[in-house]
């Protein structure tokens, strides 16, 4: 079985700047993509970011230049950077992991349990 656990939400003012983290543990053979999805309620979930194994990178065009995903791949940790926050950012941040098992040797996508950040003054 393989968890993730998101932490790093909260109320920030705009313009500020807040760092999410998701940590897997598990039996996990490989991490093949990691990524974060933003949903507000009564929207659809959106892709924010992801990044590959090899550290290719791809970001929704409302969060270019402003926020920033990265990985260790010792930790099994993805973070999302977040600067220059805006009040339309406001939304539960969930992130994705899409993993190898070790026994079976088998894909799977994982959810984290989803964290709120609100923009706001």
């Amino acid at each position: 079985q393989v968890q993730l656990v998101e932490s790093g939400g909260g109320l920030v003012q705009p313009g500020g700047s807040l760092r999410l983290s998701c940590a897997a543990s598990g039996f996990i053979f490989r991490i093949n993509l990691m990524g974060w999805y933003r949903q507000v309620p009564g929207k659809q979930r959106e892709l924010v970011a992801t990044i590959t194994s090899g550290g290719t990178t791809n970001y929704a065009d409302s969060v270019k230049d402003r926020f920033t995903i990265s990985r260790d791949n010792a930790k099994n940790t993805v973070y999302l950077q977040m600067n220059s926050l805006k009040p339309e950012d406001t939304a539960v941040y969930r992130c994705n992991f899409v993993v190898t098992t070790v026994v079976p040797r088998d894909s799977l996508s994982v959810w984290g349990q989803g964290t709120l950040v609100t923009v706001s003054s």
